[in-house]
């Protein structure tokens, strides 16, 4: 192989100009994720708005997942994510734009949130197949960690600055930066010149728009690993919606950080920079082991650090363990992304990764805080963030049983 000879990442232009596209873009999101809910907060002082709020960030995934897929391998994507990028940006600055004539609603503000969701959505389902055209699928891996490194890092910092942008400039000034950022985020897509003006497959007859949504479902269920990478997707996206949605009342009730104590900050610091390293570690791993194999060790080791933040009373323990759990949940999280790509026909790309997503990210995440947090009401707080536990233990009972099975019966494709 010739992999040596391959120019890394940072000389492939195109690359470079996405790259920067999403990380201008996540940092701006970053922020409108703290700023939206104090907004409208402050114009309603309703807690189920600011609630709903925060489901217009996943409801898009189960309202428009496969919808989404289908136009993205039924369009030019490179187009699409330009369109949804300047689409965002200006449904953002009509919050400012309101503000300014006096007009803003909460209801205006609560549908620009489902709005930019949905257009974020859409922008992700061209990027499945589109990352692939400008690096390769032999670069997928260190292609991904990369951006996914990134967008953790300014997902930190957005939310670390918004506090003070929103004392600086209110809520309504942030969201105008956020608009800000989609528009160069578009320029920097423009500015991708080295790949495909069209999706791959054939330019004559395409199937009908439900014949198009079926085709990606039918890969996707017919794919005997990318099925069960599925499943064990959905699972640790449940223990995630788990982990997160219960953070608070762990610390308070079992570590003994109350209100605005600053530590409880820096437990969600630790979940959320154990993506950076999962975002370093993940190209190495794959160097040295498959996508499959490498969840046989990966999913149990998530599963004995989550066990130790259930039962640990010490903050410090706690903290660490975090980190080194959200390292293990993001090799998962993109080394499933990965292999999906990496196995997925280019006219498909769209649709079996938006389905792939729907069922993780919109399905797993909502329903991991909701079980969560009925189990906590009913039996406490430790046996409800030992959901997210036992979801990452369920999971790597699947992969031991789909490698044990592929043992015991050499007949069976990996």
């Amino acid at each position: 192989m010739s992999t040596t000879q391959a120019p890394p990442l940072r000389q492939i232009s195109g690359f470079r100009n996405f790259w920067l596209s999403r990380t201008v873009s996540g940092l701006g999101s970053a922020i409108t994720t703290v700023a939206l809910p104090v907004l409208v907060f402050q114009e309603s002082r309703s807690p189920f708005l600011v609630s709903l709020v925060a489901a217009a960030g996943t409801l898009p995934y189960l309202a428009f997942g496969l919808i989404a897929g289908a136009v993205a391998d039924r369009m030019d994507r490179r187009t699409l994510m330009i369109v949804t990028d300047c689409l965002s940006a200006l449904s953002l600055a009509s919050i400012p734009a309101a503000w300014a004539l006096d007009i803003l609603t909460v209801t205006h503000v609560v549908v620009v949130a489902f709005l930019s969701s949905s257009l974020s959505l859409f922008f992700d389902a061209g990027v499945y197949g589109f990352v692939p055209d400008i690096v390769g699928k032999d670069k997928l891996a260190q292609a991904n960690s990369a951006v996914y490194g990134a967008e953790t890092v300014v997902r930190i910092a957005g939310n670390a600055v918004a506090g003070a942008l929103i004392a600086l400039m209110n809520p309504v000034g942030t969201l105008a930066l956020d608009a800000l950022s989609f528009a160069c985020s578009a320029l920097f897509i423009r500015a991708v010149t080295n790949v495909a003006s069209r999706p791959a497959g054939s330019p004559g007859k395409r199937p009908g728009f439900r014949e198009s949504v079926t085709e990606g479902l039918r890969f996707l269920a017919g794919h005997p690993t990318l099925r069960t990478l599925t499943v064990v997707g959905t699972l640790q996206s449940f223990s995630g919606g788990a982990i997160v949605g219960q953070l608070v009342v762990f610390a308070d009730r079992v570590l003994g950080i109350q209100g605005s104590d600053g530590r409880i900050g820096l437990l969600y610091m630790a979940w959320s920079a154990g993506g950076i390293g999962g975002s370093l570690l993940l190209p190495r791993l794959r160097r040295r082991f498959d996508a499959f194999p490498l969840l046989l060790g990966v999913l149990p080791i998530g599963a004995l650090l989550g066990l130790v933040v259930v039962l640990t009373t010490d903050w410090r323990i706690a903290l660490v363990a975090l980190a080194v759990w959200g390292t293990a949940y993001l090799v998962v999280l993109v080394n499933t992304m990965t292999y999906s790509q990496e196995v997925t026909p280019s006219e498909l790309q769209g649709r079996v990764n938006t389905t792939r997503r729907m069922l993780s990210s919109g399905l797993g995440v909502p329903l991991g805080a909701l079980v969560a947090s009925s189990i906590t009401v009913s039996a406490g707080i430790r046996a409800g963030m030992a959901t997210a536990v036992v979801s990452i233990a369920l999971a790597a009972i699947v992969v031991w049983a789909v490698q044990l099975r592929r043992i015991l019966s050499p007949a069976v494709k990996a």
